[in-house]
This record gives C-alpha cells, sequence and structure tokens, in this order.
C-alpha cells in the first residue's frame, strides 16, 4: 500500500535560496536550518497577518491540522536559530 499523494499547498512569494543569518557572520560558517516554503507561509500567514489556523489552512489548501503541525515544526526552528545562531536557509522543498 503507498501512501497517500501529497496535498499542493498554496504560497505565496519567492524566498527561495534566500537566508536569514546574524549578521557579520559567513553564511558558509553557520549551521544551516532548512526552513521549507510552507512554513514560512504557515508562519506569515498565522503570526503576521493574525489568522486562525482554520483560515490558514483554507487559504493553503490544506486542513486546520496540517496547519498546526506547520507551525509546531515552523516555530521550533525561529527557537532554534535565535537560540544558537544559526541561519535559516528557506526551500522550495523537503
Amino acid at each position: 500500500m503507498s501512501p497517500r499523494p501529497r496535498k499542493k499547498r498554496c504560497c505565496e512569494g519567492n524566498f527561495c535560496g534566500q537566508a536569514f543569518k546574524p549578521s557579520g557572520v559567513p553564511l558558509h560558517n553557520l549551521q544551516q536550518i532548512i526552513f521549507q516554503r510552507d512554513e514560512l507561509e504557515a508562519i506569515k500567514l498565522c503570526d503576521f497577518e493574525g489568522l486562525t489556523q482554520e483560515q490558514a489552512g483554507d487559504r493553503m489548501g490544506v486542513s486546520r491540522g496540517t496547519i498546526q503541525r506547520l507551525l509546531t515544526g515552523a516555530r521550533k526552528k525561529v527557537a532554534e536559530a535565535l537560540v544558537i545562531g544559526a541561519a535559516l536557509v528557506f526551500s522550495e522543498h523537503a
């Protein structure tokens, strides 16, 4: 039995290949944390725009539970990057 096909997620903007890092340190000297495009979109919709998880799910075309999982992972990555001084590298795919 094969897994269910992945649902297409609607994300706006193009941040792929960009990074958010501490200033003054070259990217190649930092630990890099890969930040998926859909994680960034979930953070943007819920934390920046103030939408509920259900509203964000509707905008991205996924369930509220998927948004909750994306937010949990994204917030953990942001916290880790801030605490240890790592770079968040934005990627299109897992």
